[in-house]
């Protein structure tokens, strides 16, 4: 595959099907995500993020990636991930140049991410770095 038939793009909306699998393929699905009602939550997902970029070859969504902000000042960039027989073509890192270039030019300055382990040196490379000093959070689940 050559990457120049990649198209990498902001998109507003997605097919679940695609979603569902990079979810599965980057380990993120859980089967308590097949909640009653459908899967309408996914074209939430996407509506409700302030960029999604998703990555298509022959028509096929191969790769995606989103951030969440407030539009003013800060953003995270999350579930950036590219189909296992589509990686290594640099991808990736054009998921996150489309979705930095997206926040710079609505002037979003604090742009932030949380790498998995093993993806560090693959943020660094596109001008990411470790907050020394910080530990990312998560607010554990409560047995009721």
């Amino acid at each position: 595959m050559n990457p120049a038939d990649v198209e990498i793009k902001v998109i507003a909306a997605a097919d679940r099907d695609a979603l569902k699998s990079l979810y599965r393929q980057a380990g993120w699905w859980q089967e308590r995500d097949q909640a009653p009602g459908g899967d309408s939550w996914l074209d939430r997902l996407v509506a409700g993020s302030f960029c999604f970029v998703g990555a298509f070859a022959g028509g096929k969504m191969v790769g995606m990636g989103r951030a969440v902000s407030d539009g003013a000042s800060d953003a995270y960039i999350q579930d950036v991930t590219v189909l296992k027989e589509f990686r290594g073509l640099g991808i990736g890192a054009g998921i996150i140049e489309k979705i930095v270039g997206f926040l710079r030019e609505r002037r979003i300055g604090w742009i932030g991410l949380v790498a998995e382990p093993g993806t560090q040196a693959f943020y660094r490379r596109l001008g990411f770095s470790v907050l020394e000093g910080y530990a990312p959070m998560l607010l554990k689940e409560r047995e009721d």
